[in-house]
C-alpha cells in the first residue's frame, strides 16, 4: 500500500460503548492531523457502508468499540469496500469479543485462564451457578458494561438479572472469582509491551468509572512485580494475541494473586481505549511512541485481508 493520505476515523455508531469511542475518535483524530494526514470524523450509522463509498478513504481508522465496532461486523464491510483498516480483522474481532469462545482458543494455546459456565441470564439469577465469589459478565460486551461481582457471603444471585431493562444480552458468561491485582499488557505488532498494575480508586475492580473517570485509577508502568512473572504476563500476552489471530495492536488483562501465585488471563481487547486515560497509549509512551507516533503506526500497518 502507497502512503495513505486520507484518513476516516470511524467513531461513535450506537453500542452502549458509543461515548468511550467518541472519547477516543476525537484525539485520534488529531494526532492524524499532527502526523499531516488529511482526516475525516466519522460518527457512524446503518449507512456507513454508503458514506465510506463516496468518501473513498485511503485508510478506515477504527475507533469504535462494542458491538458492530469491535466484533467483525465493521471490519467484513470494510474488506467488501476493499479499504485498508486498522486493529484486527474479521474473524479475530469475533471470536475476542465471544468471550467464551477466546477463552476456549486461548486456553488451548497455552495461556492460563480460568473455569466459567456460559447460561441464561434468567437461570443465573435463579441459583448460584458456581460456589461465591464469581463474576457475571456478558458474553459480548466490553468497558466492563454489565459486569457483577457475587461475593462469598452473597444468599443469592444478582437480581438486576431478572429485569426486563437488562440491555447487554440473554446469554451470560459466570465466571470464577479471582482476586488479586489487575495487571495489563499491549501488543504492538510483534512486541509485548510492558506491564501495567492497575489501581482502581474506590471501585472493587478496573470498572466503567476506574477505566474512563479522571482519577478513577492508578496506572503503575512498569508493573512491580517479580521477573518471572512480568515475562509471563508478556508471554501470555503475545501468545494470545497470536492465538486469536489478532493485528495491529490488542491489549490483554490479566489478574494476579499473590498468595497463591495465581495469573490468570481474562480477556484480550481488540479494540482497546484511546482516550487521555487510556492504557495503551501509555504503554506505547513507555516505549518510545508518543501518541501521534503510536497512530501513524497504526495507520502504515493497515490492510484489508487482517
Amino acid at each position: 500500500m502507497t502512503k495513505p493520505k486520507h484518513i476516516a476515523v470511524l467513531m461513535g455508531g450506537w453500542s452502549s460503548e458509543r461515548p468511550v469511542s467518541l472519547a477516543s475518535g476525537k484525539p485520534c483524530a488529531q494526532a492524524l492531523r499532527q502526523c499531516g494526514y488529511q482526516v475525516t470524523e466519522i460518527d457512524i450509522d446503518r449507512n456507513v457502508a454508503s458514506v465510506l463509498s463516496d468518501l473513498k478513504p485511503d485508510v478506515a481508522f477504527n475507533a469504535l468499540h462494542g458491538p458492530f465496532g469491535e466484533d467483525g461486523t465493521i471490519q467484513g464491510v470494510l474488506e467488501i469496500l476493499n479499504i485498508p483498516y486498522t486493529h484486527s480483522g474479521v474473524l479475530a474481532s469475533a471470536l475476542a469479543m465471544n468471550k467464551d469462545k477466546a477463552k476456549r482458543v486461548m486456553g488451548g494455546a497455552g495461556v492460563p485462564v480460568t473455569n466459567s459456565e456460559i447460561v441464561h441470564r434468567l437461570d443465573a439469577a435463579k441459583n448460584h451457578v458456581m460456589a461465591p465469589p464469581y463474576v457475571v459478565k456478558p458474553v459480548n460486551e466490553g468497558s466492563s458494561f454489565g459486569v457483577l461481582i457475587v461475593s462469598a457471603e452473597a444468599e443469592h444471585p444478582p437480581q438486576e438479572l431478572y429485569s426486563d431493562q437488562w440491555p447487554y444480552g440473554d446469554i451470560v458468561m459466570v465466571e470464577r472469582y479471582i482476586a488479586g491485582r489487575e495487571l495489563t499488557c499491549a501488543v504492538m505488532g510483534n512486541t509485548a509491551l510492558d506491564v501495567i498494575d492497575i489501581i482502581s480508586q474506590g471501585s472493587p475492580f478496573y470498572d466503567y468509572d476506574a477505566k474512563y473517570a479522571d482519577g478513577g485509577s492508578q496506572h503503575i508502568l512498569p508493573a512491580e512485580l517479580p521477573a518471572a512473572v512480568y515475562q509471563a504476563v508478556q508471554t501470555h500476552s503475545q501468545t494470545a494475541h497470536d492465538a486469536l489471530g489478532c493485528r495491529g495492536v490488542s491489549r490483554a488483562d490479566f489478574r494476579y494473586d499473590e498468595t497463591t501465585d495465581e495469573l490468570i488471563c481474562l480477556e484480550v481487547n481488540t479494540q482497546p481505549g484511546m482516550t487521555p486515560t487510556s492504557l495503551v497509549p501509555e504503554m506505547a509512551a513507555y516505549a518510545g511512541y508518543g501518541f501521534p507516533a503510536l497512530m501513524q503506526w497504526m495507520v502504515e500497518d493497515a490492510s484489508c485481508n487482517r
